[in-house]
């Protein structure tokens, strides 16, 4: 990940890079059982790192932080003058399901419910037959006890799992998987919503409206009580704050820019 580069939206440090670099790196470190964290931001990742330190530190310490939501993916493209697809969790995990069935690679699911996550496995073997799921755990709503965590943790490495699906939702799963690293011997994706998508408990926003950057609208119209919040008032903030940052870019390129004009003196001849 190092020849990766690294675009600042709004402070937080998020990878510019394709699906086949996000999927390339994911396999290397998969090949070398190395314990890895890859995070998926989208605008209220953004704006909570703002708040808080310690979720900046799980972002910024991460192996990939790649954009997932539209508006983040805009931002760079503005920033960088070069096209950024959206890196989403839910395309990511059948994505990567597909490359791990056809390589034996056997996966964990991490959360959501018990009945989501026998959902959840029935409808990705029935979609890839061979598919070797190691594991699936739905974790109490509340602190583990550090006895449940070192259980936990025993149980992902007895698997033999070499990728980790961790579905907890932001920023619980991100600084779940930052207190895990080294811990756990195998990539840890944090893919938000997409167990509750893939396992048909919440449906996904028509392809247009994700090919659209909104997403986040059906989600507010499918669950406004639960998320008027943090869609309508983080949103808000973080385009203010996103137009400040590309104001203040362009007028550091104006600054730096010299007039042609400037550059030569004019000559007099006699």
């Amino acid at each position: 990940m190092n020849t990766l580069q690294k675009t600042e939206v709004l402070g937080v440090s998020i990878h510019a890079l394709s699906w086949h670099a996000v999927l390339a790196s994911i396999a290397d470190w998969v090949s070398k059982r190395e314990s890895r964290v890859v995070c998926l931001c989208n605008v209220h990742s953004v704006v909570t790192a703002g708040r808080s330190a310690e979720f900046a530190r799980a972002i910024s310490e991460a192996d990939i932080a790649a954009p997932d939501g539209a508006p983040i993916a805009w931002m760079i493209t503005r920033l960088r003058h070069t096209r950024q697809p959206r890196i989403n969790g839910p395309d990511l995990m059948l994505r990567y399901c597909r490359e791990a069935k056809v390589r034996s690679e056997p996966i964990f699911l991490y959360g959501a419910s018990e009945s989501t996550l026998a959902l959840l496995k029935a409808k990705l073997l029935q979609a890839h037959q061979g598919l070797k799921i190691a594991g699936a755990v739905s974790p109490p709503f509340r602190p583990l006890t550090p006895e449940e965590d070192s259980s936990i943790v025993e149980q992902i490495n007895a698997s033999g799992a070499r990728v980790v699906f961790v579905g907890l939702g932001c920023p619980k799963q991100e600084l779940w998987m930052a207190e895990h690293r080294t811990r756990i011997r195998a990539v840890m994706i944090g893919v938000g919503a997409a167990f509750d998508y893939h396992a048909g408990t919440l449906k996904r926003a028509p392809r247009l409206m994700q090919d659209l950057g909104l997403e986040w609208l059906h989600r507010l119209l499918s669950e406004p009580r639960r998320l008027w919040r943090r869609y309508l008032v983080t949103n808000t903030i973080f385009m203010s704050r996103a137009f400040g940052q590309l104001i203040g870019c362009r007028r550091s390129r104006d600054r730096s820019a010299t007039p042609i004009w400037s550059s030569h003196r004019s000559t007099t001849l006699p």
